[in-house]
């Protein structure tokens, strides 16, 4: 087990490298069953990586440290933010006990009940479920869950397990203004106002190496691809008109803040290929592609996922118009994706 005492952010980076690969990497003491399934981190919107002491008789106390990341828009990871974790307990119970935990943060709203208050109530202000388990298929239903987060253990001790209802992640603001050597608070860390350190190297390569192994697994299950390149990218929108030998667009007030142009010249949904999904009948279309989107407005996405398309070309080699199941909308190359 880690040490749960407080410590600097280089090494609290380290630690979470650490924990994370001992989640993540078959060994002699974890087998492909007791691993975190490579879809999970994926499509997660953050991550906790944290160490935590607990102790007590009848009322029980948890404290410990670690980091928080969170995905940025182009869907890179950002850089740490340190965190904290503290909570009580109560029950017949008795004893210490060390654990460390990797807490997924599935939705942004989760992110963003962090950043904004500086803390985040575990089973308060978000749900909590413990996460699924092993590389199997059957792990993609936990996607279905409605739970905010999931957590992940792995203890040793006198108590049999750990709960963390009730625990709260709180912001260290003294860490982090003296990692990165300013007053910043972790809203700015976690929207990428700083650039990932150099530190985080190991941790980066862990999630990047395991998110790639989805991607792989999942394009040989469901995509029958003649290359293993995606491929090109149709041309900017601006760009297609000036080929096209169209005139700039109006500014008609499109919704489409963004992308002003992109709106004008598409097709609503009504018609094309049938409809899925929603009850308005909303055509949804399913990623075949990893998209890192370059520019502002661009929907970042990992193969297998779902976008409810507003407004499309008669055209693949497009943009269209989309939006996810976490609420991100924008717009995304159309050859990237299949109905």
């Amino acid at each position: 087990m880690s040490n749960p005492l407080p410590s600097n952010l280089k090494s609290e980076a380290k630690k979470a490298a650490k924990i994370l690969r001992e989640f993540t990497e078959i060994s002699n003491r974890t087998g492909p069953d007791r691993l975190i399934p490579a879809h999970v981190i994926a499509k997660a919107e953050g991550l906790a990586i944290i160490s935590v002491v607990k102790a007590g008789f009848m009322i029980t106390a948890r404290g410990g440290s670690g980091i928080v990341i969170a995905r940025l828009a182009d869907r890179r990871w950002s850089a740490p933010s340190a965190i904290g974790i503290a909570g009580l307990g109560g029950g017949f119970e008795i004893g210490v006990e060390v654990s460390d935990l990797v807490i997924i943060l599935n939705q942004r709203r989760a992110i963003e009940a962090f950043t904004k208050g500086g803390n985040l109530t575990l089973g308060g202000n978000c749900t909590v479920a413990v996460g699924p388990m092993g590389r199997n298929v059957e792990a993609d239903v936990a996607l279905r869950s409605t739970a905010a987060v999931f957590t992940y253990c792995r203890s040793r001790g006198l108590f049999a397990g750990i709960s963390l209802e009730g625990s709260y992640l709180i912001e260290r603001k003294d860490t982090n203004r003296k990692f990165y050597s300013r007053d910043i608070r972790a809203s700015g860390i976690l929207n990428g106002d700083v650039e990932p350190p150099a530190e985080c190297y190991d941790l980066y390569h862990i999630l990047d190496v395991y998110t790639e192994a989805y991607v792989s697994d999942w394009t040989s299950r469901n995509v029958q691809v003649k290359s293993s390149l995606p491929p090109s990218r149709p041309p900017p929108p601006a760009q297609q008109r000036a080929a096209a030998g169209l005139p700039p667009p109006p500014n008609t007030g499109s919704r489409n803040r963004l992308y002003p142009s992109v709106s004008i010249y598409k097709s609503e949904t009504s018609g094309g290929a049938p409809s899925v999904g929603g009850a308005s009948g909303q055509q949804v279309v399913t990623a075949i592609h990893p998209f890192t989107g370059q520019q502002p407005g661009d929907l970042s996405f990992s193969p297998g996922d779902r976008i409810a398309v507003i407004t499309k070309t008669e055209s693949q080699y497009d943009w269209w118009e989309g939006q996810l199941d976490d609420g991100r909308v924008g717009i995304f190359p159309a050859n990237f994706v299949t109905y």
